[in-house]
Protein backbone atom coordinates (compact mmCIF):
# COMPACT_ATOMS: atom_id res chain seq x y z
CA UNK A 1 0.00 0.00 0.00
CA UNK A 2 2.69 2.50 1.10
CA UNK A 3 4.62 1.68 -2.25
CA UNK A 4 1.86 2.57 -4.10
CA UNK A 5 1.01 5.69 -2.43
CA UNK A 6 4.57 6.88 -3.36
CA UNK A 7 4.07 5.56 -6.44
CA UNK A 8 1.00 7.90 -6.64
CA UNK A 9 2.43 10.98 -5.76
CA UNK A 10 5.57 11.10 -7.71
CA UNK A 11 3.09 10.69 -10.56
CA UNK A 12 0.98 13.59 -9.68
CA UNK A 13 4.23 15.63 -8.86
CA UNK A 14 5.81 14.67 -12.45
CA UNK A 15 2.55 15.34 -13.94
CA UNK A 16 2.74 19.23 -12.67
CA UNK A 17 6.68 19.86 -13.33
CA UNK A 18 7.17 22.80 -15.37
CA UNK A 19 7.79 22.16 -18.74
CA UNK A 20 11.54 23.15 -19.97
CA UNK A 21 11.70 25.69 -22.41
CA UNK A 22 14.44 27.08 -24.72
CA UNK A 23 15.26 30.69 -25.26
CA UNK A 24 16.80 33.40 -27.52
CA UNK A 25 19.28 35.94 -26.42
CA UNK A 26 18.36 39.09 -28.00
CA UNK A 27 21.78 40.76 -28.27
CA UNK A 28 20.31 43.85 -29.50
CA UNK A 29 18.58 44.30 -26.58
CA UNK A 30 21.45 43.23 -24.53
CA UNK A 31 24.49 45.02 -22.84
CA UNK A 32 27.60 43.74 -21.66
CA UNK A 33 29.90 45.96 -19.91
CA UNK A 34 34.09 44.97 -19.00
CA UNK A 35 36.57 46.83 -16.90
CA UNK A 36 39.53 46.34 -16.26
CA UNK A 37 42.12 47.46 -13.24
CA UNK A 38 45.18 49.20 -13.05
CA UNK A 39 47.94 47.02 -10.27
CA UNK A 40 48.66 50.56 -8.51
CA UNK A 41 46.16 53.72 -8.35
CA UNK A 42 42.50 54.06 -9.23
CA UNK A 43 42.69 53.85 -13.08
CA UNK A 44 39.44 51.60 -14.29
CA UNK A 45 39.09 51.93 -17.99
CA UNK A 46 35.80 50.19 -19.04
CA UNK A 47 34.33 49.63 -22.44
CA UNK A 48 31.69 47.22 -24.23
CA UNK A 49 31.32 43.54 -25.54
CA UNK A 50 28.50 42.90 -27.96
CA UNK A 51 26.69 39.06 -27.62
CA UNK A 52 26.51 37.28 -31.18
CA UNK A 53 24.02 35.16 -29.87
CA UNK A 54 23.07 32.95 -27.12
CA UNK A 55 20.65 30.10 -26.20
CA UNK A 56 19.76 28.17 -22.81
CA UNK A 57 16.78 26.37 -21.62
CA UNK A 58 14.82 27.34 -18.88
CA UNK A 59 12.97 24.99 -16.48
CA UNK A 60 10.16 25.79 -13.92
CA UNK A 61 13.23 28.57 -12.17
CA UNK A 62 15.69 26.30 -13.33
CA UNK A 63 18.25 28.09 -15.89
CA UNK A 64 20.54 25.22 -17.69
CA UNK A 65 22.22 24.21 -20.80
CA UNK A 66 23.06 27.94 -22.12
CA UNK A 67 25.72 28.54 -24.88
CA UNK A 68 26.76 32.09 -24.90
CA UNK A 69 28.85 33.69 -28.10
CA UNK A 70 30.83 37.00 -27.71
CA UNK A 71 32.41 38.99 -30.35
CA UNK A 72 35.44 40.19 -29.65
CA UNK A 73 36.08 42.34 -32.63
CA UNK A 74 33.10 44.34 -31.03
CA UNK A 75 35.51 45.29 -27.50
CA UNK A 76 35.00 49.42 -27.54
CA UNK A 77 36.68 51.67 -25.61
CA UNK A 78 37.02 55.69 -26.55
CA UNK A 79 40.33 55.74 -26.74
CA UNK A 80 40.82 54.44 -29.94
CA UNK A 81 44.32 53.31 -29.59
CA UNK A 82 43.28 51.08 -26.23
CA UNK A 83 40.95 49.25 -28.21
CA UNK A 84 43.00 48.65 -31.29
CA UNK A 85 45.44 47.17 -28.08
CA UNK A 86 42.68 45.31 -26.72
CA UNK A 87 41.22 43.71 -30.14
CA UNK A 88 45.53 42.99 -31.04
CA UNK A 89 47.72 40.32 -30.09
CA UNK A 90 48.95 41.83 -27.04
CA UNK A 91 45.14 41.21 -25.19
CA UNK A 92 42.32 39.43 -26.95
CA UNK A 93 43.70 38.35 -30.39
CA UNK A 94 40.50 39.65 -32.47
CA UNK A 95 41.81 38.51 -35.70
CA UNK A 96 42.59 34.95 -34.36
CA UNK A 97 40.03 33.96 -32.18
CA UNK A 98 37.20 36.35 -32.96
CA UNK A 99 34.50 34.36 -30.61
CA UNK A 100 34.98 33.70 -27.05
CA UNK A 101 32.04 31.25 -25.95
CA UNK A 102 30.20 31.03 -22.07
CA UNK A 103 28.86 27.24 -21.71
CA UNK A 104 26.40 27.00 -19.24
CA UNK A 105 26.19 23.86 -17.05
CA UNK A 106 23.86 24.83 -14.66
CA UNK A 107 22.87 27.51 -12.11
CA UNK A 108 23.69 26.95 -8.53
CA UNK A 109 21.86 28.94 -5.56
CA UNK A 110 22.86 31.71 -7.70
CA UNK A 111 25.60 30.89 -9.16
CA UNK A 112 26.08 30.17 -12.95
CA UNK A 113 28.68 27.14 -13.19
CA UNK A 114 30.11 26.84 -16.94
CA UNK A 115 33.18 26.83 -18.97
CA UNK A 116 34.70 30.06 -20.48
CA UNK A 117 36.58 29.32 -23.84
CA UNK A 118 38.52 32.68 -24.43
CA UNK A 119 41.12 32.95 -27.11
CA UNK A 120 41.00 28.74 -27.63
CA UNK A 121 41.60 28.17 -23.75
CA UNK A 122 39.02 26.89 -22.09
CA UNK A 123 38.87 27.04 -17.88
CA UNK A 124 35.88 26.62 -15.84
CA UNK A 125 33.73 29.87 -14.60
CA UNK A 126 31.27 30.53 -11.31
CA UNK A 127 29.72 34.01 -10.73
CA UNK A 128 26.76 35.05 -9.24
CA UNK A 129 23.03 35.53 -11.16
CA UNK A 130 20.34 36.82 -10.81
CA UNK A 131 17.19 35.53 -13.44
CA UNK A 132 13.47 38.35 -13.45
CA UNK A 133 10.83 37.38 -15.60
CA UNK A 134 9.72 40.60 -17.67
CA UNK A 135 6.81 40.85 -20.17
CA UNK A 136 9.62 40.78 -23.13
CA UNK A 137 10.61 37.72 -21.59
CA UNK A 138 13.66 36.41 -19.29
CA UNK A 139 16.50 38.78 -17.70
CA UNK A 140 19.48 37.38 -16.88
CA UNK A 141 22.00 39.82 -15.00
CA UNK A 142 25.18 39.52 -12.92
CA UNK A 143 29.12 40.26 -12.79
CA UNK A 144 31.65 37.98 -13.52
CA UNK A 145 35.41 38.36 -12.37
CA UNK A 146 37.61 36.79 -14.77
CA UNK A 147 41.51 36.45 -14.31
CA UNK A 148 42.63 36.83 -17.78
CA UNK A 149 45.65 35.76 -17.57
CA UNK A 150 44.58 32.09 -17.10
CA UNK A 151 43.54 32.47 -20.87
CA UNK A 152 47.33 33.52 -21.65
CA UNK A 153 46.15 37.33 -21.61
CA UNK A 154 49.31 38.71 -19.95
CA UNK A 155 50.50 41.83 -20.89
CA UNK A 156 51.56 44.22 -17.92
CA UNK A 157 50.57 41.12 -15.80
CA UNK A 158 53.05 41.54 -12.82
CA UNK A 159 52.64 37.68 -12.45
CA UNK A 160 54.95 37.89 -15.13
CA UNK A 161 56.58 40.86 -16.04
CA UNK A 162 58.70 42.88 -13.12
CA UNK A 163 59.36 46.12 -12.65
CA UNK A 164 56.14 47.59 -14.24
CA UNK A 165 55.46 50.09 -11.83
CA UNK A 166 52.23 52.35 -12.93
CA UNK A 167 52.18 50.56 -16.11
CA UNK A 168 50.98 46.97 -14.70
CA UNK A 169 47.32 45.70 -15.12
CA UNK A 170 45.49 43.57 -12.68
CA UNK A 171 45.31 40.12 -13.68
CA UNK A 172 41.00 40.43 -12.92
CA UNK A 173 38.54 41.89 -15.17
CA UNK A 174 34.95 42.08 -14.37
CA UNK A 175 32.69 41.07 -17.24
CA UNK A 176 29.14 43.26 -16.33
CA UNK A 177 26.04 41.73 -18.49
CA UNK A 178 22.22 42.25 -18.86
CA UNK A 179 21.04 40.20 -20.88
CA UNK A 180 17.74 39.79 -21.94
CA UNK A 181 16.18 36.67 -23.94
CA UNK A 182 12.52 35.16 -25.54
CA UNK A 183 11.25 32.12 -25.38
CA UNK A 184 11.35 29.84 -28.66
CA UNK A 185 7.84 29.77 -30.20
Amino acid sequence: MKTLLLTLIVTICLGFRAAATTYQALPAASQLTWTGYAEAGSWAPSGTLQLRRGTFVYEGSTLRQGRFEFDMSTITHTDATLQRHLRGADFFDAERFPVAVFVLREVVKGQAVGELTLKGIAKPVRFPVTITTQPEGLRIQGTATIDRTQFGVNYNSSSFFQNLGSYAIRNDFTLAFDVLAKADK
